[in-house]
């Protein structure tokens, strides 16, 4: 099935501008054959740094770093860029908006919009959000007014443990189209027929036998197995490299659904829950294609910068203290959490910092190929120790993104309990990033003041030993972290204006902090925007909103048994002639922050089919 190479769109992904300083600005792109990549920036003459990484017969990953031969960027404008492929001009027609004429690109500094959002699902029935931005993109550069000039994606930008049937196949057919190297097998044998694995992968992922399972839980009293992978959507879970590869590729690319066969995308099984939910699935990776080329042209013109979380490698990573240890003592599991976190790097990490602490992996990877097949036990051990996924950027205000996955705070004295979302090491290393800045967008996939009556449930579920179940993850969570975090916040030197950027949760809502007993005058601003193509339960949010309205009233007593009683948390309503303001919104969007002077002056979601929706700012 592996095509020729002359068959083949040269362009497979990107162009993407990731990374964007005055010192230089960081490309990446995807091609079917080797090419010397150079990107020429109007008006300035540029030197090209290119790091290749050959995933496959007909799949090369380039990152390439353009800075100009003497002075700086400008800062906040646009540039014109062109893309050559071995000194060929490639047309960007395609990622064009109908005002300009060649691609562009803008260097963050003083910002004034920001896109921000999360939870990012194919197969969900909403559609893509990431349409809305380029269509304010569009409109703002027709207008020839400013538009957004960075755009912040801070979790779940692949379903690795939720993939829709269609999905799956379609990888299996790409890994086989472009010849994406395979990794040697190391987990039980999948059937050789991808028809019976599709809904069926979860039985044949590792589990821990019941015999070692603690007494007081579920799977010791039932007699069976408990889960490595806790996903409730398992059942197509991404297991090896080349699958996460192709995921990517097809999470991002409008090209390379130009490959697949969709005569090929069918359910031949006999099961008529998992036909209809093919059906279904199909239908909307359909409507996800159709979007896509429109996500294309945004990321080529923005600026875009990621961060994991739990989706990203697989439900509930590093949840608690006894789940990382049930995968450190399998080596199937260890390996396709380390294929997911692999890839990760591959396709965000390396953009995020441009490669200057994430470059260190690459000697390492390179070797990890021998023939065509690979072989990663050394490079693993390298990926587990590296710890420099958080990073900054120096804009006005500065942007500080956390990576509250792998530095946990692990609970030692129950390790079913859930683990804090940064350690104490790297919440001093925090402090000390916010110390002396007047204004900082702090980036945390997972909401720092969250809805109080959800975080409630979620603490009987935790009382009851079952914290998988409703993805215990939540700052609070843990008495430790939580009780740093907000001393820091509390601090006389820590910003005046901190923008908190959130999403994981399926809803979005705009919350403000304030301490009640601080030693000076500052504003939190807790900023949730979830899904970009997600939803929570419409009927069910509702009932939430309604109930954490009621418990949790700035009159309420229950408000001094939650751990943050000294911080003063403001609920913001949507603005609308309604008299029943939501304050909770279960509606796929991304969010458009907009500030003056490094404060948050508008904070709105934009929807799909166009609609704006804009929360009040105004205090009760």
């Amino acid at each position: 099935m592996l095509q020729q190479a002359s068959a083949l769109p040269q362009l497979l992904l990107g162009p993407m501008l990731r990374r964007a300083e005055q010192g230089q600005i960081c490309f990446q792109l995807v091609t079917s054959q080797s090419y010397t990549v150079t990107i020429e920036i109007a008006d300035y003459q540029c030197v090209s740094e290119q790091k290749t990484f050959r995933l496959g017969e007909h799949c090369f990953v380039h990152l390439l770093l353009v800075r100009p031969v003497s002075g700086l960027f400008a800062a906040d404008i646009t540039l014109d860029y062109q893309l050559f492929l071995d000194d060929l001009r490639y047309d960007l027609e395609a990622f064009c908006y109908p005002s300009q004429a060649s691609a562009q690109c803008i260097v963050p500094k003083q910002l004034q919009q920001i896109l921000h959002g999360s939870c990012r699902n194919p197969h969900h029935s909403s559609r893509d959000s990431l349409a809305a931005a380029d269509a304010l993109l569009e409109n703002k550069k027709a207008a020839g007014e400013a538009a957004p000039n960075l755009l912040l994606m801070s979790g779940d930008q692949i379903y690795a443990d939720d993939v829709a049937g269609p999905m799956l196949l379609a990888i299996a057919q790409l890994v086989e189209v472009l010849g994406i190297y395979k990794e040697q097998a190391h987990v039980a044998q999948l059937p050789h027929d991808m028809q019976q694995q599709l809904y069926n992968r979860h039985n044949f992922l590792p589990k821990t036998p019941w015999q070692q399972c603690p007494k007081y839980s579920f799977s010791y009293w039932f007699k069976r197995g408990e889960a490595h992978f806790t996903s409730m959507s398992a059942g197509n879970h991404l297991v090896y490299f080349q699958e996460f590869v192709a995921c990517y590729l097809l999470n991002f690319s409008a090209v390379c659904w130009q490959l697949i066969d969709p005569h090929k995308l069918t359910y031949q099984g006999i099961n008529p829950k998992f036909k209809k939910s093919f059906d279904t699935q199909l239908q909307t990776i359909t409507q996800y294609v159709d979007d896509l080329p429109r996500a294309q042209r945004l990321f080529a013109n923005i600026s875009t910068l990621m961060m994991f979380d739990d989706h990203d490698v697989t439900d509930d990573w590093n949840l608690t203290a006894r789940w990382e240890q049930a995968i450190a003592a399998h080596q199937s599991s260890r390996r396709i959490i380390n294929s997911g976190l692999l890839s990760y790097w591959l396709f965000q990490g390396l953009g995020n910092d441009a490669m200057r602490h994430s470059g260190a992996l690459s000697a390492e990877f390179e070797r990890s190929l021998e023939g065509n097949t690979w072989q990663f036990k050394a490079l693993d051990k390298a990926l587990n120790r590296f710890k420099n996924w958080h990073y900054c950027l120096e804009t006005v205000p500065k942007v500080v993104v956390m990576d509250t996955r792998t530095h946990r705070w692990r609970n030692e004295q129950n390790f079913n309990e859930p683990s804090g979302l940064l350690d104490w090491e790297m919440l001093m290393e925090l402090e000390d990033t916010l110390l002396d800045h007047s204004a900082v967008i702090l980036v945390s996939p997972a909401p720092v003041f969250g809805v109080k009556s959800i975080e409630a449930i979620q603490s009987v579920f935790n009382f009851f030993g079952q914290p998988l179940l409703v993805d215990v993850e939540n700052w609070m969570a843990h008495e430790g972290s939580a009780r740093k975090l907000l001393e820091i916040f509390r601090r006389s030197d820590t910003p005046k204006e901190t923008i908190i950027l959130s999403g994981d949760v399926h809803y979005s809502f705009c919350f403000s902090v304030q301490s009640r007993f601080g030693k000076h005058h500052n504003r939190i601003w807790q900023l949730t925007a979830s899904g970009i193509k997600n939803e929570f339960p419409k009927k069910l949010i509702k009932c939430l909103d309604k109930l954490d309205s009621m418990l949790y009233a700035p009159w309420s007593p229950l408000n001094y048994f939650t751990k943050r009683w000294h911080m003063e948390v403001n609920k913001h309503p949507l603005l609308g002639s309604s008299s029943n303001k939501p304050y909770l919104v279960s509606d796929s969007a991304i969010s458009l922050i907009t500030l003056e002077q490094a404060e948050l002056v508008r904070y709105q979601l934009l929807h799909h089919d166009g609609r704006v929706q804009e929360f009040s700012l105004e205090t009760d």
